[in-house]
């Protein structure tokens, strides 16, 4: 159950915010087999003012943020890493354009269906 926020700048349109979506979470199948079912994403659009960029990248400068269930190997990372790179270049987005973040707050930190989710079924594995 990842929790997804992708930061861009304003002015793409909307297949172009749909195709994003998609690659983002096409990845996170692949990479952290979640379910294709689990869609926890939100695309945020800036002004050019409103969100600052490092150096020598372009206006298609993309970042990543997922915050996600602890349990997840570096190789299932790695794999998440490269499946995005590959899948936001397809789209046009250059390696260099692209920032992921991982956050992995405490199961017991994340409230499922009102309990904590240490003591959930959640019906897949997070240790991949």
């Amino acid at each position: 159950m990842p929790l997804v926020r992708i930061s861009v700048r304003k002015g793409r349109s909307p297949s172009e915010k749909r195709a994003l979506l998609d690659a983002v979470h096409s990845a996170l199948v692949e990479a952290f087999h979640i379910p294709d079912s689990d869609r926890n994403q939100r695309l945020s659009e800036y002004t050019a003012e409103e969100f600052e960029t490092p150096p020598g990248r372009t206006e298609l400068y993309t970042l990543v943020e997922i915050t996600a269930f602890p349990g997840r190997s570096p190789d299932a990372k790695a794999n998440l890493y490269g499946a995005l790179v590959r899948n936001l270049s397809a789209l046009g987005t250059q390696p260099g354009d692209v920032l992921i973040v991982i956050s992995e707050p405490s199961m017991e930190n994340w409230g499922l269906r009102g309990t904590p989710a240490s003591n959930v079924d959640l019906g897949f594995k997070v240790e991949v």
